[in-house]
């Protein structure tokens, strides 16, 4: 198996109007509205970056998780989602760690797991296996044409256990923890001391960085040097 790729992040929020908003800061091309996510209570907008992909989903049901998600916690950071091409040595793993696996699906083209956020800790996790590796379904059938040039560089996971929290998703992902980073094929999982568990920050290569950071100060956001807040989560512009 190939070290895991990071393919997509997902921000929870609470009305659509944070993806147009999302949009309009980055600088995004046409989201892709996948009906599917109706089944997790969910309404979405998919945003594509080179071959990576940014999702905000919208609950549209009481019952659904990322509503208390977000009655917990606000807006955040939800889900992270990675490629592998061995989803079957993954699936084989975590079930050996007694970490669950909430939703799965095996389609021609796609297959993917959802593991439990109480048990591998911070997000939800998902693993997924897409055939070709170059494809993505869940970025809508014209993504490439929509997709404006960046990639997602790397997330940032906060714990006030970083380490324990490190070392699950090492094991689950097949990976080994470096002073607190899991280095992927093009990019990293962090991991850093906070007061709870989450999906705190997203780091972004993008090609006008500077007019984005004066875009977010325009739209009355908080800019820390190159790190936006937005929707609970830190979009750091990295150079």
């Amino acid at each position: 198996m190939t070290i895991p790729r990071l393919r997509q992040l997902v921000i929870a929020a609470a009305t659509l109007e944070t993806a147009d908003q999302l949009g309009e800061l980055l600088g995004l091309g046409e989201p892709f509205i996948d009906p599917g996510v109706r089944e997790f209570g969910l309404e979405n907008r998919v945003y594509a970056i080179g071959d990576q992909f940014l999702e905000v989903v919208v609950p549209i049901a009481e019952a659904a998780p990322a509503q208390r998600f977000i009655d917990r916690g606000g807006e955040g950071g939800y889900m992270a989602i990675f490629q592998t091409d061995d989803l079957d040595a993954l699936r084989a793993r975590v079930d050996g760690m007694g970490i669950r696996r909430v939703w799965n699906i095996d389609l021609p083209d796609i297959s993917a797991s959802h593991l439990h956020p109480a048990d591998i800790g911070g997000a939800i996790v998902s693993v997924d296996e897409a055939r070709p590796a170059g494809s993505w379904r869940w970025g809508g059938p014209h993504w490439r044409e929509q997709a404006v040039p960046g990639r997602l560089a790397s997330a940032a996971m906060e714990s006030p256990d970083p380490d324990g929290l490190a070392q699950r998703w090492a094991l689950a992902l097949g990976l080994t923890v470096d002073e607190r980073v899991l280095y992927l094929d093009d990019g990293a999982i962090v991991f850093r001391e906070g007061k709870t568990e989450r999906l705190a920050a997203f780091g972004l290569y993008l090609p006008d960085a500077e007019e984005i950071l004066e875009r977010a100060e325009a739209m009355g956001l908080d800019v820390d040097e190159r790190e936006i807040s937005f929707a609970g989560v830190g979009l750091s512009l990295l150079e």
